[in-house]
Order: structure tokens, then sequence, then C-alpha cells
């Protein structure tokens, strides 16, 4: 065997460096990528300023309502039931709160009765409907899964948004301080926040984004 020259050994390393290199800057790319999928908001909803009269969501009397809208098939909505978890422990018996599950037309029968409804149905306090064809979603003009909408008791618009930080990551976040300033207190620094979901303009389609 012939041994190796100076000039192929440096050949070599400079193949190993460039290579080295390729691979820095593909996983920099997907990691930069990543941080902006889980960054990039909805676009902004517009719900009405009073509660909707033609709604069929129940609400309990002298008390202000906390409405979710979801969609079932989510995964970023993991994090916002587990923040609303967190939300009726802090407000228990102070507020009414409801998740609607958004149910497009010609899916299966109980499609939207996913792991997201059961552990919404478990949390003490909150109501699960399902909301076929989306009517409901629509008179709340909700946009993205996990659309946050509060309303006092007499019916008035007092919050809209999102109740996580960024797209399917739990903790601290405004949404969540802001609701429970408003039940506690009846008064939040803001009134909105971005919300971070799967469209509900193509719930079939949530695998997809």
């Amino acid at each position: 065997m012939f041994a190796s020259t100076p000039k192929k050994r440096t050949i070599g390393t400079l193949v190993i460096a460039a290579f080295g290199l390729l691979w820095l800057a593909i996983v920099g790319l997907g990691q930069r990528t990543m941080l902006n999928y889980d960054y990039i908001a909805a676009p902004p909803s517009a719900p009405p300023a009073k509660w909707p009269a033609d709604s069929k969501i129940p609400r309990v009397a002298g008390l202000p309502s906390i409405v979710l809208v979801a969609h079932p098939h989510c995964p970023c909505t993991r994090a916002t039931i587990g923040e609303l978890a967190l939300l009726m422990t802090r407000v228990h018996g102070q507020a009414s709160a409801v998740v609607v599950f958004v149910r497009p037309p010609g899916v299966p029968e109980n499609w939207e009765k996913t792991d997201l409804w059961r552990s919404a149905a478990r949390i003490p306090g909150v109501t699960v409907l399902g909301d076929a064809d989306g009517l409901e979603a629509a008179r709340f003009g909700a946009q993205a899964s996990g659309q946050t909408l509060f309303y006092s008791a007499s019916g008035d618009l007092q919050f809209s948004g999102g109740i996580t930080a960024s797209r399917g990551h739990s903790g601290d976040n405004l949404g969540r301080s802001s609701l429970v300033a408003l039940v506690t207190t009846g008064a939040s620094s803001t009134n909105h926040t971005s919300v971070y979901g799967c469209s509900l303009q193509n719930p079939e389609r949530a695998g997809a984004q």
C-alpha cells in the first residue's frame, strides 16, 4: 500500500471540514425553521363585542364565561388544554368555561372525541361541546385552535386570544395571567394575545400542518 502524501491528507481534512460545516448549516436551518413555526401566530380574529344572541353555548347566570374553541386533532392544543386546567384551578367557582370542539361536515361519527376532548372533560368546571359544521366557531369569529374568549356576566367581550406563549408550549403566559386577573380582580393589563394553533378553516387537515 502507498503511504498517503501530505497533499492527500490536506484534501481529506478539507473534505471532512466541508461536510462538517454543511451538516452544521443544515441543523441550524432546521432549528430556525422549527423556531419560526413555534412563534408564527394565527391571523387575528374578530370576535363579537357582545355575546352572540344565536349562540347555543350555555352560560351560568351571574358568572363570566370563558369560551375556548378547539380543533380536536391539533397537537398544539394539548398545551392549551393544560393551561386551561391550571386557569380553572385558579378561578374555581368564579367563572364558567366551555371548550367547543369543531366538527366539520363529512367526517366520521365521533371524529371530534379525541384525547383532547377527554382531557378537557376531566377539568372541573369545564363543559365540553361538539360544534357541528363549525357554527359556534364562526359566531365567535375564531380562526385557530386555542382561541379563548372571555365575556363578562353581562355579555361584554373583555379578552380574546391564546393561553400559550407559543405553539404547543406550556408555561406561564400573558393570556392565562390576564384571564386570572379578569376573573379575580375585574381588570387586566391586556385584552388580547396571539393564538398559536391549527387553522379552523380546514380542520380536517390538522395532521398536515
